[in-house]
């Protein structure tokens, strides 16, 4: 595909930044990829937008991924997209057969004809089969946008969040995760619990940017799928790919930030000597390398960082970084195929404890737990891990967000029912501001 690029310089790049993430709600497809400036390992653009699609994909779990991998396949180009939790249907012999109010596709990637890449105060404008003259209308435009674009529309009627499942029955389903556990069925499993409101609309854009000045995370990523929409203030990484380089940074530990200088970097150490965190961790990592190994060249899988703590707005997280190398025969949705879902929203071993969490969670994960990314047209990709998101149906009107803890044989209920509310909050209090 023949794609005109043309680079400017910014001088006011938040205002830009701001301008062109309303501009892009002309249509009716958006990705927005945000590190929030994160010095981040393996970081590539500072700011990635993709609209207008060309042609797209929309599927359920049923070869899910082999109908992706012909898509990818054809289109040779960049594609924008996600990849949802259910996907596990399509890896292992499992099944979705819980509560499902959003209703989003189980897989949707489209091939934007729009890209606008932010990289410092440069913004490269990669556009299909489009002249300077009309790209050069857009920035305009995206400027002018910074001045006249006010978004005034307010959530309509109160916001009444309710819990999928209550505090005595969370209780109920984590101890028998734990007897699972004690059985030896499973070593550790992510378990996780729905939040949601129904007849409810909202501004997405506004929720979206309330949301990530909270948290300002690493994998930031707004999605407008027409009446879908994600707006994610993901901390986590799940797999990108540079050449023949895999590189996946699991998250597993966290503990709360405090204004108190002394007190936080206290919860900092504290979390960084923490047996059960740590043990979480690890697991996680052994899980990844087993994972990439499927694919890697012989003695390749290294694990550069353990168990390393990183602090953002909200809490403070512990990120491995684990990278392997691969034959440039292999095709990229193999790669994705062969270590999804992420271990680090999964559990140990992984298949049992998928079949396990269907078992025991409320509700279908859909989206949340899935990976918002893109493909490249060299095939290199980049995805984060959708958790810290509100997802929304317009159409239905229903909103849903997630969390969820690792449990592990040293979980405690309680502690890991604080962990989920610490993780919740930003997200309750941008609906209910």
């Amino acid at each position: 595909m023949l794609r005109t690029t043309v680079c400017y310089k910014i001088a006011k790049l938040q205002k830009f930044k701001d301008s062109l993430l309303k501009w892009s709600q002309n249509y009716d497809e958006v990705v927005w990829l945000d590190s929030n400036n994160h010095d981040a390992h393996y970081g590539t653009y500072d700011v990635l937008v993709a609209v207008d699609g060309l042609t797209a994909i929309s599927t359920d779990a049923n070869n899910g991924f082999s109908d992706l991998e012909e898509y990818q396949s054809q289109v040779r180009d960049w594609i924008f997209g996600y990849l949802s939790y259910d996907l596990k249907n399509d890896t292992e012999r499992l099944s979705s057969k819980n509560y499902d109010g959003l209703e989003f596709p189980e897989l949707y990637f489209f091939q934007p004809k729009k890209i606008i890449g932010i990289q410092g105060d440069a913004v490269h404008f990669i556009y299909l089969n489009m002249v300077s003259d009309e790209i050069n209308e857009d920035f305009e435009a995206i400027k002018n946008f910074i001045f006249e674009s006010k978004s005034d529309t307010k959530e309509s009627g109160d916001v009444h969040i309710k819990m999928r499942i209550f505090k005595d029955e969370y209780f109920t389903k984590v101890n028998q995760m734990l007897a699972h556990i004690n059985r030896g069925n499973i070593y550790e499993a992510n378990f996780c619990q729905e939040f949601y409101a129904e007849n409810l609309s909202i501004d997405a854009v506004k929720i979206y940017t309330k949301l990530n000045q909270i948290s300002k995370p690493p994998f930031a990523t707004y999605v407008k799928l027409f009446d879908k929409y994600i707006m994610c203030a993901s901390p986590e990484r799940y797999l990108k790919k540079i050449g023949t380089k895999l590189i996946s940074q699991p998250i597993k530990g966290t503990a709360p930030r405090s204004k108190d200088l002394e007190i936080d970097e206290r919860l900092k150490i504290n979390l960084q000597k923490d047996e059960k965190e740590r043990s979480e961790n690890v697991m996680i990592v052994d899980l990844v390398r087993n994972d990439l190994s499927k694919s890697a060249e012989k003695g390749s899988v290294v694990v550069e960082e353990l168990c390393e703590v990183y602090s953002f707005e909200q809490v403070h997280q512990m990120i491995s970084t684990i990278t392997s190398e691969v034959s440039s025969e292999i095709h990229p949705v193999r790669l994705l195929k062969e270590t999804f879902p992420m271990g680090s929203m999964t559990g140990a071993p992984k298949y049992a404890a998928m079949r396990i969490i269907e078992e025991l969670e409320s509700f279908k994960r859909g989206v949340y737990s899935g990976a918002v990314g893109y493909f490249t047209p060299d095939s290199d990709f980049d995805f984060n891990v959708v958790i810290r998101s509100i997802l929304y149906n317009e159409s239905k009107r229903y909103v849903s967000y997630a969390v969820g803890s690792a449990i592990t044989a040293k979980s405690v209920p309680e502690k890991e029912y604080q962990e989920c509310v610490l993780k919740a909050k930003a997200m309750r209090q941008v609906l209910e501001e």
